[in-house]
């Protein structure tokens, strides 16, 4: 079967100056700002965790999608960005689902498409495929100097119908919904998963994020007076969910 990765979650903020707070919090290296999302009418910045990616974008323009998406949401989780081997395939199964395609790039080292949000619901899906795997373009050339130890190990969902949301992704990215002790979930490759839970409204509410020390960056939160409540903080509108690095990989 095909591979399929979480590589890249992604903020909508007001300002960069989330990504400040998302830095200081997780101990973050160095981001990347990329010229190329100007398409979009946003400025941004790019963070490696591991072979991973955390992004803010935040709008330029008025007419900016993100624009449209924060006056109706207010910050949160915008898009995530799943890497698969085989891009064409993945772009056959969307087109014959009526999946609409609403950006497509094929470049040397890596090809991308983005998926209507109305398809899938919740937020913006976009398939990459990279060349080599593990390359990634849209975090710059110089990702791997600036990355920290960590995983990002999820992404949770919120829907009032959680079935019928996880019934979209995996229509969309070819791997099956699993219902384990009332827990709706797509486990994908490297040890990830998407999980799909009750809410008020269709949303990317929370990145499940494993660090060297956990602990220290909800201490560094509550210096920043953030929002944190057990094992999470909340940062640009998304809940962080922090687990140390160890105890997620003896899990």
């Amino acid at each position: 079967m095909t591979r399929i990765r979480m590589r890249q979650l992604v903020i909508a903020a007001e300002t960069l100056e989330t990504a400040d707070h998302l830095r200081t919090v997780l101990g973050l290296g160095k981001p990347f700002a990329d010229p190329g999302v100007k398409e979009f009418g946003l400025e941004n910045a790019v963070f490696s965790i591991g072979d991973q990616f955390l992004e803010v974008v935040a709008p330029t323009t008025d007419d900016a999608p993100a624009r449209r998406f924060l006056d109706k949401h207010g910050e949160g989780g915008y898009m995530a960005i799943l890497q698969t081997e085989d891009l064409a395939d993945a772009r056959a199964r969307l087109d014959n689902a009526g999946i609409r395609r609403v950006w497509n790039i094929d470049l040397d080292d890596i090809s991308a498409s983005h998926v209507h949000p109305a398809d899938v619901g919740a937020a913006i899906l976009s398939l990459d495929e990279a060349r080599p795997w593990n390359s990634w373009r849209w975090a710059g050339p110089n990702w791997e100097k600036q990355s920290v130890r960590g995983h990002i190990g999820g992404a949770i969902f919120s829907a009032p119908d959680p079935r019928a949301l996880a019934s979209r992704w995996t229509a969309a990215i070819g791997k099956p919904v699993t219902t384990n002790k009332g827990q709706t979930s797509i486990q994908l490759d490297e040890n990830e998963r998407l999980i799909f839970e009750d809410g008020k409204r269709e949303a990317l509410s929370t990145f499940c994020i494993s660090l060297h020390n956990a602990m220290k960056a909800l201490e560094r939160a509550d210096r920043l007076d953030l929002h944190s409540d057990g094992d999470g903080v909340v940062i640009g509108g998304v809940r962080f969910e922090l687990n140390n690095l160890e105890t997620a990989s003896a899990g």
